[in-house]
């Protein structure tokens, strides 16, 4: 047997086991800076605008990541973030409450670093999403209501000695916003040489709130005049929380009992990663309209895009109205976030519209009035306090 002085002599010391840890998070960072150095920035693409001469509007491809949407950037934040501050251990595994896209994501940067992957999901999740976090090395908990997928990541870390990402705190303060080739840098950059370089407007649909955060907190810090409109889907919490916070009553508690159609934007609750001063306006858009305007930029574009896509578009369309009422030239750009492809047993399933109840032929006679100039704005709820 063992004696505890020989136990005590083998056992690694503190300070050793914060060497090995420090040496492991070295090699970590320095294997997800590899992985970004070899892909390659995304495209940024033209959008025509044929109702709105003199204002060019432009799509950040962001579907072009490796894990295939806007996600792939914040996970990687995520795990940089989590990283620096000592979160992850080897061997330990990683935690996140998400069924869509950052759990795919997210999957993928926990097997670039040789970390088990537990995405807890709803019980409803689709055998396809499923599928597309396993494929990245991860695995699912299926928790049968929505609003305990918190909760159960939460015990989840807690037994298993993992560290649960929670991407709706954290979202808004893992990037890097002044440089790190985040999304707002990408975006001035490769509009440099372009008619009108700095933007009116960027357009996104608020999430956990992280990108519109990121790229309101870089336009200010570059001192560029750009504004930030959120486009908000139909159920969602975010814009009637913007709404009373312009009308000096701001309820943070807001919540709504249903989750968004429209995946992986709009949520029943306001997130603490969502920082309403880094926006200078928001729309509610109606599910139908976006979904109008989703399979509009599929065929303009000529692939199939997701409906946080369409939402961004009909964002797009009221900032390019109100430049033309302003008599103002200039660009505009929103975001791809992913590709339809995800979507074929809902949003290109002409089934799924007949149990939503949505009327297709109507909502693109409606996009079709927008865009060529009629006033959108008795389609949508805005607010703003933007000049």
């Amino acid at each position: 047997m063992m004696d505890a002085t020989a136990l005590s002599l083998q056992a690694p010391r503190p300070g050793e086991q914060r060497t090995r840890q420090r040496a492991w998070e070295a090699e970590c960072i320095a294997r997800i800076e590899a992985d970004f150095r070899r892909s390659a920035d995304t495209h940024l693409i033209p959008m025509p605008l044929p109702g709105y001469p003199g204002i060019d509007a432009y799509f950040k491809d962001e579907s072009s990541h490796p894990t295939g949407s806007l996600k792939h950037r914040l996970a990687r934040s995520l795990f940089l973030y989590a990283l620096a501050n000592g979160w992850l251990r080897e061997g330990a595994p990683v935690i996140e409450a998400s069924s869509g896209s950052t759990a795919v994501s997210e999957a993928y940067f926990a097997r670039l670093l040789g970390l088990p992957f537990i995405a807890v999901v709803p019980a409803s999740t689709s055998r396809e999403k499923i599928a597309a976090i396993e494929f990245h090395g991860g695995r699912c908990r299926l928790v049968q209501r929505a609003c305990d997928l918190h909760a159960v990541s939460v015990v989840l870390a807690r037994e298993s000695g993992g560290h649960f990402m929670d991407q709706f705190l954290y979202a808004e303060r893992a990037t890097d916003w002044r440089a790190n080739n985040n999304i707002a840098e990408s975006i001035f950059r490769q509009m440099q040489k372009e008619p009108h370089p700095v933007p009116e407007w960027i357009v996104c649909s608020p999430g956990t709130g992280g990108t519109s955060a990121t790229l309101g907190r870089y336009a200010r810090y570059q001192q560029h005049p750009t504004r930030i409109l959120c486009a908000d889907p139909e159920t969602s919490v975010f814009f009637d929380y913007y709404d009373g916070l312009q009308r000096g009553h701001p309820d943070p508690g807001l919540t709504v009992p249903a989750g968004s159609r429209i995946e992986g934007i709009g949520r029943p609750q306001v997130e603490r990663s969502f920082i309403a001063g880094c926006v200078d306006a928001m729309v509610k858009v109606p599910d139908a309209l976006l979904l109008a305007a989703m399979r509009h930029v599929s065929a303009v574009l000529g692939r199939r895009v997701g409906g946080s896509t369409g939402t961004n578009f009909v964002g797009l369309l009221w900032a390019a109205q109100r430049m033309a009422a302003q008599g103002c030239e200039g660009s505009i750009v929103s975001i791809l976030c992913d590709s339809g492809d995800r979507y074929a047993g809902s949003y290109y399933d002409p089934g799924w519209y007949g149990l939503q109840g949505i009327d297709i032929a109507h909502a693109d006679g409606q996009l079709a009035a927008f865009l060529q100039g009629a006033p959108l704005q008795s389609a949508l709820r805005h607010a703003h306090a933007a000049a």
